[in-house]
């Protein structure tokens, strides 16, 4: 079985699908890609099926080296590799894929042909930094065997990939304590801390005032925006807790996950309330772009 060498790991390269499910009750988040929309393209790019493996690289990326001839794909953030974006590309054998820093946006992904053949841990390839599971981030030296789960041809094109923003708006919902709030969220901007990582989103702007009283620890989804007592609100990213008992008055929309993938340190977001309905027509639009790729 032909695999890929990592020749430089880069700062935090993972293997990453759409991640775990069905074990928040064990305590255990999803994890998972950090943008699922990128890895989803990435993989239809090459004729995967949207959930196989591939690699995600953070602020700066890795270098890779092909033993055989390959089909790949990158997308997400540029990363300075000199490959054209969003399309299908052909790699020979012994050919060398190097990346650098990101020039915008956090995260990149590489998808190759076949998909990465790494164990399996709880029904999903991912790697979960925090606690482990699944494996840890890549080092030099490591190899990773190709598989052969492709499902179809190929496609060498992508219309209007999505473009990071360094000032991006992220829609939300109400959340479920959101009637105790009076709007705050929405009246200006906030800068991505530096202490942020794949469990949450750390942000730094107008203080939410802490609602009176208290709650019980409740489930805790992906996006949930939580206004802590100390007034700086955090989203929870793809390795959040599964539990918590600070009241969330907005849930960041599926159709803006991506979004949160390639938020990077000191970029600004602000917060745009939108009614349900508007949500659900704004992720069928996103999916109706990604399936034109199948």
């Amino acid at each position: 079985m032909s695999g890929i060498r990592v020749a430089a790991a880069g700062l935090l390269t993972t293997v990453q699908d759409l991640g775990r499910f069905h074990y928040a009750h064990f305590g255990v988040s999803a994890s998972g890609a950090a943008d699922p929309l990128a890895l989803r393209a990435a993989n239809l790019l090459v004729g995967n099926a949207e959930n196989a493996a591939a690699l995600e690289m953070t602020l700066v990326g890795g270098t890779f080296e092909f033993e055989a001839a390959a089909v790949i794909a990158l997308t997400g953030s540029d990363f300075g590799s000199g490959l054209p974006l969003w399309t299908a590309l052909e790699v020979k054998p012994g050919e060398r894929v190097c990346c650098g820093p990101t020039s915008g946006g956090a995260r990149g992904y590489l998808a190759v042909r076949g998909g990465l053949d790494t164990p399996v841990a709880m029904g999903s390839r991912s790697t979960h930094v925090m606690t482990g599971v699944g494996g840890r981030p890549l080092r030099a030296g490591d190899r990773l065997p190709i598989g052969t789960a492709a499902v179809r041809r190929p496609r060498h094109s992508i219309a209007r990939p999505p473009v990071h923003s360094s000032e991006a708006v992220l829609r939300v919902t109400a959340g479920p304590q959101a009637e105790r709030f009076a709007g705050e969220l929405y009246t200006g901007a906030y800068v991505v801390s530096e202490e942020s990582n794949r469990m949450g989103l750390r942000l730094r702007g107008p203080a939410i005032p802490s609602p009176p009283g208290g709650m019980l620890t409740e489930g805790v989804a992906l996006g949930a925006v939580q206004a802590p007592p100390g007034g700086q609100p955090i989203i929870l990213f793809v390795e959040h807790q599964t539990t918590g008992g600070y009241p969330k008055p907005a849930n960041v929309i599926s159709a803006d996950f991506w979004k949160l993938g390639q938020a990077r340190p000191r970029d600004t977001v602000s917060f745009e309330l939108v009614a349900l309905e508007r949500a659900l027509e704004l992720l069928q639009e996103q999916e109706k772009w990604l399936y034109a790729l199948v």
